[in-house]
């Protein structure tokens, strides 16, 4: 990675090794855009589309969670200190791939000639090398909104849910830091090492950062078939291996929790009937249990075949954004969120991934990750939780400061 950073742009993606069953590479890096495309929301799609048409190529990129403003007639007027553009794709002359130890390397024509002198240039690398060196100040993070004000929100979310207006909403917020600066790779390296997560992304355009250990996929199409996996239900993970399964069993049983990821599984069901085949929508595993370095979570998995006269594009804008980042019913609860809410999600729960050459593709949700706008020197990640029936408070804010924790531990070089 570290022979990539002179490019302007970068996406790295990586598996950790997980035995995931519908993951196809281990590791991929792409660099150096041979095109790109960059739109605010109310053109996304329609140029998403165009773009993938006429490059019929590998594509890299992000889907911003207020993507949402295009699908429905809604809009974001909140707080945005990142200023990320609603989307962007770039088309990369260099790919790497690595897959049971295996190393494919594919060049664009005209940069084959370079194929030599870059392996000869990543082989040599020393990797005790010293990297640029960014000064290093006590990071100030600040938290955009106070517990009492978190728990205010919860209560009026309730209220909403009480009314019979929402079954189920996700209420996140932002921790930030302003006038700061951070070496984007050295984070990420951190952040994985203490992760190790299955979406992981480290990306790059120009001087705008991802920095993600997301361990969530929210979309995949694989031939005429689209998977979905959606996170419902977090447990922390101890040291002590008898707490630690314990913590494992009480997620697993835990009313509350199985009835979000329920209801959300349902969410996701009749997103994916939309461009489904007639029958062919299954759930393939319900809230099942899945451990990572940080935390335990309940995931199910839902499955589809695509209706043959389905466009390309339409398999993403009739599940997007993604029921565990949103709430039920979708566009009440996106609503409602947008109204609590005092920060412009933008990158955070939207999604990144990549499109092949073939058509098929593979997006995560951008969760447990950093944000980084290098011109602004603003870093920013943001953290949530789903509210139910059954939410406390004070739970809901707990779960939240679990999920934030290996940012905090990152970005303020803790142990």
């Amino acid at each position: 990675m570290f022979w990539s950073q002179t490019y302007r742009e970068i996406a790295v993606l990586d598996s950790n090794n997980h035995s995931e069953k519908y993951s196809k590479f281990d590791w991929v890096l792409a660099v150096d855009a041979l095109t790109s495309i960059q739109t605010d929301f109310s053109t996304s799609f329609d140029a998403l589309q165009q773009y993938q048409q006429v490059t019929n190529d590998w594509l890299f990129g992000y889907l911003t969670f207020d993507l949402k403003n295009n699908i429905e007639k809604l809009h974001s007027l909140n707080f945005d200190g990142l200023h990320f553009p609603d989307l962007f794709f770039f088309q990369p002359k260099k790919l790497f791939f690595i897959s049971c130890n295996q190393v494919e390397m594919l060049y664009m024509n005209f940069c084959e000639d370079e194929i030599e002198k870059d392996f000869i240039s990543i082989c040599s690398i020393n990797t005790d090398i010293k990297k640029d060196e960014v000064p290093i100040n006590e990071i100030q993070i600040k938290q955009r909104i106070s517990k009492e004000v978190y728990y205010k929100k919860v209560n009026e979310m309730l209220e909403h849910i009480q009314k019979g207006n929402i079954y189920e909403a996700n209420l996140c917020m932002e921790f930030y830091a302003e006038q700061t600066t951070i070496n984007p790779l050295d984070t990420f390296e951190k952040l994985n090492a203490i992760s190790k997560a299955p979406f992981t992304v480290f990306f790059k355009n120009n001087l705008h950062f991802l920095l993600s250990a997301s361990p969530e996929r929210y979309l995949k199409k694989e031939k005429n078939k689209l998977i979905s996996q959606p996170i419902k239900g977090t447990a922390k993970r101890y040291k002590d291996p008898i707490a630690d399964f314990k913590s494992k069993e009480q997620l697993e049983n835990n009313p509350k929790e199985r009835s979000e990821n329920i209801m959300i599984t349902d969410l996701v069901r009749n997103d994916l009937s939309k461009t489904a085949s007639r029958g062919s929508v299954k759930v393939e595993e319900l809230c099942g249990i899945h451990t990572f370095n940080q935390v335990h979570q309940m995931i199910s998995t839902i499955t589809s075949k695509i209706n043959p006269e389905i466009p390309l594009i339409s398999t993403i804008t009739t599940t997007f954004p993604m029921g565990s980042m949103t709430g039920a019913p979708k566009i009440a609860a996106l609503q409602i969120i947008e109204d609590l809410e005092e920060t412009k999600r933008g990158l955070y729960s939207g999604s990144f991934g990549y499109f092949t050459p073939d058509g098929d593709f593979d997006f995560n949700v951008v969760i447990r990750s950093i944000l980084f706008n290098a011109a602004t020197n603003y870093v920013s990640f943001s953290v949530g939780s789903a509210i139910t029936s059954l939410s406390k408070p004070e739970l809901e804010y707990e779960e939240c400061l679990l999920k934030a924790k290996a940012m905090f531990q990152v970005l303020n070089n803790l142990d």
